[in-house]
């Protein structure tokens, strides 16, 4: 197990271990993890002390459990991505499933703001992911995706992506989302949009701006989703 600071807690240590090795690949998404018994021989630890790990894993969606099965590193599989990452709903609870109706891949210089929210250097390379979507089968979303070509070089061929990304970055590049953070504001829809969706000239939008780290807590995605909502609206459960 990596020695970690005398002030962490001993369950603590065993959770990095584990992130840290599915952040290395040892442990791959989908993967079962050895049983409890075995992760506290491996350890030294006793297996309460691998539970309360695997718990809080389990809270925080980096393992699932399955009865009779065991432990799993979670996937990030299309339903998944849409339904724990993408929280836009209809009138009545209805799911908003978006669809993707237009894509642009293209390589280039990071704008200084992306650069500065990315913690990455202001000559340095991302990938803009453009597309427009619908939501309850109208144009409703227009969205500007940003990553790191160091750690995700996609290409314009790669196309097109899966609608829900976090697969692709999983399963193409080894990279998995382990949380994302929105802030949300209201604006008037930009002229970019206006042009990729002329029907939201002259609307107020939402305005989603989203970092995401990895398993590692490093930052590999910020994104500016503009959204329509005549018809949805953003949902979240606050516990």
């Amino acid at each position: 197990m990596t020695t970690a600071p005398r002030t962490e807690p001993l369950y603590a240590q065993v959770r990095t271990a584990l992130i840290e090795r599915m952040a290395s690949g040892s442990l791959r998404p989908g993967q079962v993890l050895p049983s409890e018994f075995a992760l506290a021989e491996e350890l030294n630890v006793s297996q309460g002390t691998v539970r309360k790990a695997l718990d809080t894993l389990v809270a925080d969606n980096l393992v699932q459990r399955r009865q009779g099965r065991g432990t799993f590193v979670a996937e990030h599989t299309q339903e998944r991505a849409l339904f724990h990452f993408f929280r836009m709903e209809g009138i009545g609870g209805m799911p908003a499933i978006p669809q993707t109706l237009t894509e642009e891949i293209t390589q280039r210089a990071a704008p200084a703001r992306i650069a500065t929210r990315l913690g990455i250097d202001k000559s340095a390379d991302v990938v803009l992911i453009r597309r427009t979507r619908t939501l309850l089968g109208k144009p409703a979303t227009f969205e500007d995706i940003y990553v790191p070509h160091a750690l995700l070089p996609i290409r314009a061929t790669d196309g097109p992506l899966p609608n829900a990304l976090y697969t692709h970055y999983q399963s193409a590049h080894g990279l998995s989302v382990a949380r994302a953070e929105d802030r949300l504001s209201a604006v008037q829809a930009p002229a970019k949009v206006v042009k990729a969706l002329p029907q939201a000239e002259g609307q107020a939008m939402l305005l989603a701006t989203r970092v995401a780290f990895d398993l590692t807590d490093r930052i590999i995605e910020t994104r500016e989703s503009y959204i329509l909502t005549t018809d949805t609206a953003y949902a979240v459960t606050l516990r």
